[in-house]
């Protein structure tokens, strides 16, 4: 009777724990949710953030960096939901872009706005590409709180650098390939965790003249391409990972609320970010990933 009452106390123990885990872990998963949603849009690094996170939660996936790009399906959405108007009219653009390309129409005087708007996203993608070769060393690296703390000091340079450019006037007309080009170089730079991606790309914009509206604008729709390109390439070891676990659920659910959580605050950092692009400068945010770096080499 003992070794009976022992054993359901201890089947009662198993459950309880299990269950507090599962809550641990939605719990986690909202704060990485809205982690990611906030530092995604406003250039303070996802990345650096999520990184630090992670020294400190365990999220239940045994790749962070999975977990991490299943979160960007969040602010995917986020974009899309923002930009919903812009994007009607640039998958239409993208196929009669294609069709003029067929037809051997090379010059951009040949395209309408926004073709040429769908042909310098694609342009700015192809830095991604070689970033795809170094995924692994990038994961290695965001293990090492001390690096991420010294690229989000960094990263703070970086926008105290975009506040001292003068206002440009570029817009869509008046962008070349080479421009789309270098600014995506800036987003395959930002792929190091403490590197802002937002930051990156719209002080590259900045640099080479673009409005401050159209370098924000372009900075998110060049988030698409990225997010959806990074979530194909993790995607068979993301699902291998939550068909191996002993209760695939365990996985899902934080996993499909952190994606929420990061939609939800991926929308509210946008906005924020247009009106502060509009009215004031990244001098702010350069202060607090400088404060932030300092405390992660300190102490991480």
């Amino acid at each position: 009777m003992k070794r009976k009452s022992r054993a359901r106390r201890d089947q009662t123990w198993d459950v309880r724990a299990k269950k507090e885990c599962c809550v641990l872990n939605i719990v986690s998963a909202v704060l990485f949710g809205i982690m990611q949603g906030i530092a995604e849009f406003l250039p303070i690094s996802s990345s650096g953030h999520l990184a630090i996170l992670h020294s400190f939660f365990d999220i239940g996936f045994d790749s962070t960096l999975t977990f991490d790009v299943m979160l960007h399906l969040g602010t995917l959405i986020a974009v899309v939901i923002v930009y919903f108007r812009d994007l009607c009219a640039l998958v239409p653009a993208a196929f009669s872009l294609l069709g003029k390309v067929f037809r051997k129409k090379w010059k951009l005087a040949d395209y309408t706005v926004d073709e040429r708007l769908v042909l310098f996203l694609v342009i700015a993608c192809l830095p991604l590409i070689a970033a795809a070769f170094i995924n692994d060393y990038v994961e290695i690296l965001s293990s090492y709180t001390k690096v991420v703390g010294g690229i989000l000091i960094v990263n703070g340079f970086v926008l105290f650098v975009s506040d001292r450019i003068g206002k440009g006037g570029k817009n869509v007309e008046k962008t070349t390939p080479l421009n789309a080009f270098l600014v995506g170089l800036c987003q395959m730079c930002a792929i190091l965790p403490g590197l802002s991606r937002s930051g990156s790309t719209i002080t590259g914009g900045l640099l080479q003249g673009f409005d401050r509206d159209y370098a924000v604008k372009f900075s998110f729709l060049l988030s698409i391409p990225a997010i959806v390109g990074a979530n194909i390439f993790v995607l068979p070891d993301m699902l291998d990972e939550i068909a191996a676990a002993p209760a695939p659920s365990e996985l899902l659910l934080p996993a499909l609320v952190g994606i929420v959580s990061a939609m939800l605050a991926g929308i509210a950092a946008m906005k924020l970010l247009v009106y502060i692009s509009k009215h004031s400068n990244f001098r702010l945010f350069g202060y607090y990933c400088i404060a932030v770096g300092l405390l992660t080499v300190i102490f991480g």
